[in-house]
């Protein structure tokens, strides 16, 4: 009996944690509606103090707390530049601190100067008129996890299916509500200095890697320099060329040839002398061949060039006359 007394105890204790856990869950926000809609964002231009960070959103924490202790009374905000889906955890952006005005109420100087003791930077929001919001609720510290799965698939859907463009994400942190805010106007009024700064180093390093493919993958071209200065030389001869006969060529412009089979530049004059005496021998005997013919040989045709010339010389005379 007692057995089953003590049995009957600890399923009561289990199913009372588990009704316990559940109904904590609920009140947190696990169950709580998420009203998205675009309109007038639920803050107007406000001046924070915050701390720039970069790596994972989930180390935010300490700064927070940081923030909390200097102004305890002041509304959190966060702002977040990226997707940790698409950027890696160590290279995400986001600014965190204290509301220190909203509107036109004028942040007070003491505050102020804490805060920027503690390092802490002072920047200003402008009002939208545009921008995608929602709210859940901020009961209890679970509350911000719950916000971040249940907030962000819903508005991050909303945003791709009306292709929605803003700059980046503001959380709200008020006393029962979180406000998620999503401006679709002054979009870079958004960003604080120290994250326009690191964009404009990406870009630019962007731009520089870029250039580097480009170098890299496109083909080495000549330099024109010295493909014109060799289109000028090589006209230039051709053109010379149509003005001045060709000269013949010497003994210094006749480019050497080596001798053949180890021989000497005697024995080809000699073989030059042989082949013209054998010349002059085959016209001697061509020419005695002929003799009695009606061509007159060698001989005769020299005799009769001066009485060519002496006729020339006559006509000449005559017409001079």
């Amino acid at each position: 009996m007692s057995d089953l007394l003590i049995l009957a105890l600890i399923v009561l204790l289990i199913v009372s944690l588990l009704v316990t856990v559940f109904g904590f869950l609920l009140y947190s926000g696990l169950l709580s509606d998420v009203d998205i809609r675009t309109g007038s964002p639920p803050i107007k231009n406000i001046t924070i103090a915050y701390k720039y960070k970069e790596g994972p959103y989930k180390e935010c924490g300490s700064t927070f707390t940081e923030s909390c202790s200097i102004g305890p009374k002041l509304y959190c905000i966060g702002v977040y530049y990226d997707d940790p889906k698409t950027v890696p955890d160590e290279k995400c952006r986001y600014a965190v601190g204290n509301i220190l005005s909203e509107g036109e109420e004028k942040p007070d100087e003491e505050l102020v100067r804490q805060y920027r003791k503690f390092g802490f930077n002072i920047f200003s929001f402008p009002e939208v008129k545009h921008a995608v919001s929602t709210a859940f609720p901020n009961r209890t510290p679970l509350s911000y996890l719950l916000g971040i799965y249940r907030v962000y698939p819903l508005m991050t859907d909303y945003i791709k299916e009306r292709q929605l463009e803003g700059s980046c994400f503001l959380e709200i942190y008020k006393e029962e509500v979180i406000q998620y805010m999503y401006p679709l106007s002054h979009i870079n009024d958004f960003y604080v200095p120290e994250a326009r700064e690191k964009e404009k180093e990406e870009e630019e390093e962007s731009e520089e890697d870029g250039q580097m493919e480009l170098t890299e993958t496109s083909p080495l071209l000549p330099d024109v320099d010295s493909s014109s200065d060799a289109i000028l030389l090589s006209q230039q001869p051709m053109s010379e060329s149509r003005d001045a006969p060709l000269a013949p060529p010497t003994a210094a412009t006749l480019p050497e040839q080596e001798p053949e089979g180890g021989g000497s530049n005697g024995d080809r004059v000699s073989e030059s002398e042989d082949s013209a005496s054998s010349f002059e021998e085959l016209e001697l005997e061509l020419g005695r061949g002929q003799e009695g013919k009606d061509c007159p040989p060698a001989t005769e045709a020299t005799s009769m060039t001066p009485d060519l010339n002496t006729n020339e010389q006559s006509a000449v005379g005559k017409e001079e006359e």
